[in-house]
């Protein structure tokens, strides 16, 4: 089967140059890059190499790039090593309820071990208010952690609202963005943005899975949570999975114009909004001023699970949000306070470089058919259940 994939937010298809460049440096450059030989640095110049890349992307250095194993890693790494670096001098934290998981539970943790947390809530369209930030941030304030898009209904937060923040209340507050939705399609520079510590993804962007990077600042201090032989610089040790690094870097250099790329994703945006404003029982929730990658809608009365399969046996790839959630109901649609039934009906579309006007035309014919006849068998009882 050939498959119509509009689930990019939860990943990506690697493209040909990051498999050319995993196969180099599994066949070829195989070395270990620490090791003082030909070998070794062969393998030093693509983890290098590598670097460059990632900071070109960043208009950073390559100092402030620390390779991690993806987004949920380099959140970790930053927010815990934000909170333990800096509580003396304070031990308040600020983020949003509608973050990603690696953020959230990360939050809650440092909540149990007596960190104060507070968490901002959305309107009903995703935006976190600027004026909400400002008054959640207090003198005592060590972070600020907040995406820059988010994952599910594509929402862009104000990240210079929380840098205004911090700056205003004289906050010893260092400024975490989760970049992971917005890297490859937003222009990005953390260091002329007031951002201290940023969270990019490499399978995001057509690189493969397991790698992704931590922006910090320099002179940001984070305390490290792994001990080892010295690799990234000390905050991040371990032997680099170099061919999956290498690999991410040849995924940012392939990375199309991003303001052309944009204006075409919004054209897709636009036909699938116009499209699905034609089916009855279609509700889009993300706003018009949304990143046009992503598009949140509910299909009522089918549930998102009976949908998801109906559009899959026809060679459709959709979610219901994110994919960590594993079928759970949608925390950022919850805290958006959507009605129930438009929750447990939720889909996320989320386009890439690869999609098309035809797979638009496909998913809102395959969504008018699958309400018209699912509905008509009991869609809120769903068809196929998973345990």
């Amino acid at each position: 089967m050939e498959w119509i994939y509009l689930d990019n937010s939860a990943t990506t298809k690697p493209c040909a140059a990051a498999v050319e460049k995993i196969t180099e440096l599994l066949t070829e450059r195989w070395g270990n890059p620490s090791s003082l030989h030909g070998l070794g640095f062969a393998a030093e110049e693509a983890l290098s190499e590598a670097r460059r890349a990632a900071a070109r992307s960043l208009s950073c250095t390559p100092e402030e790039v620390y390779f991690t194993s993806g987004g949920t890693e380099s959140d970790n790494l930053a927010i815990f090593g934000a909170a333990y670096a800096r509580q003396k001098r304070g031990r308040h934290l600020v983020t949003t309820q509608i973050e990603h998981p690696a953020v959230l539970n990360t939050m809650r943790e440092l909540e149990r071990e007596g960190f104060e947390v507070t968490y901002l809530a959305p309107d009903g369209e995703g935006h976190v208010s600027p004026e909400s930030i400002r008054d959640a941030v207090r003198p005592d304030t060590i972070l600020v952690s907040l995406m820059a898009v988010n994952n599910e209904v594509g929402t862009i937060l104000p990240v210079e609202a929380a840098r205004d923040a911090i700056r205003e209340q004289n906050a010893p507050a260092l400024l975490h963005v989760d970049a992971v939705q917005a890297y490859g399609k937003l222009p990005l520079a953390p260091g002329r943005q007031g951002v201290d510590l940023m969270t990019v993804s490499g399978h995001k962007i057509h690189g493969p899975k397991g790698v992704g990077a931590l922006y910090v600042k320099k002179g940001a201090y984070l305390a490290p949570r792994v001990f080892g032989g010295g690799q990234e610089r000390n905050l991040r040790p371990g032997t680099e999975g170099l061919p999956l690094i290498a690999g991410f870097g040849a995924a940012v250099a392939a990375l199309p114009d991003l303001a052309a790329e944009e204006k075409r994703i919004r054209g897709l945006n636009l036909r699938l909004r116009e499209r699905l404003a034609a089916i009855a029982g279609v509700t889009v929730h993300s706003p018009q001023d949304a990143l046009p990658y992503i598009l949140s809608f509910s299909a009522c009365p089918v549930r998102a699970e009976t949908m998801l399969h109906f559009l899959s046996e026809r060679g459709i790839c959709v979610s219901s949000g994110s994919a960590c959630a594993k079928g759970k109901a949608s925390h950022v649609l919850t805290a958006m306070r959507l009605p129930k039934e438009q929750i447990e009906s939720s889909l996320r579309v989320s386009f890439s470089r690869d999609n098309t006007e035809a797979d638009v035309d496909a998913l809102a014919d395959a969504i008018a058919e699958g309400l018209s006849t699912l509905a008509a068998r009991g869609g809120l009882r769903g068809r196929l259940r998973k345990s």
